[in-house]
């Protein structure tokens, strides 16, 4: 099992309008990524007004469910950090920007 400590932390995110999102650092204790074939959705992506999260935690990804990423092993992400913004084939989800097929 991984520590929080050895997760990836989530070093930028660009969507404001994202509840987690406090200029432009996410504040969820942890993330998913998700999504469907082809695309990593950030499956913890709230779009509210009201701020949430913790004020002194910066993210890690708590879970990868995209099987096909690079990165993955064993449902977690393997990455050393990751980016968090507007995919060019979905303008209206949060993508993680540092997802890449095998």
């Amino acid at each position: 099992m991984t520590t929080l400590m050895e997760m990836p932390e989530v070093a930028e995110c660009s969507i404001d309008g994202c509840g987690y999102n406090h200029d432009h650092g996410c504040h969820a204790g942890a993330v998913t990524i998700a999504g469907h074939s082809g695309d990593a959705e950030c499956a913890t992506f709230i779009p509210l007004g009201h701020k949430g999260g913790l004020d002194k935690v910066i993210a890690h990804v708590g879970a990868c469910q995209r099987e096909e990423c690079i990165h993955n092993s064993a449902l977690e992400c393997a990455a050393p950090s990751i980016r968090v913004g507007f995919g060019p084939d979905s303008p209206a989800h949060a993508d993680c920007l540092t997802f890449a097929s095998r």
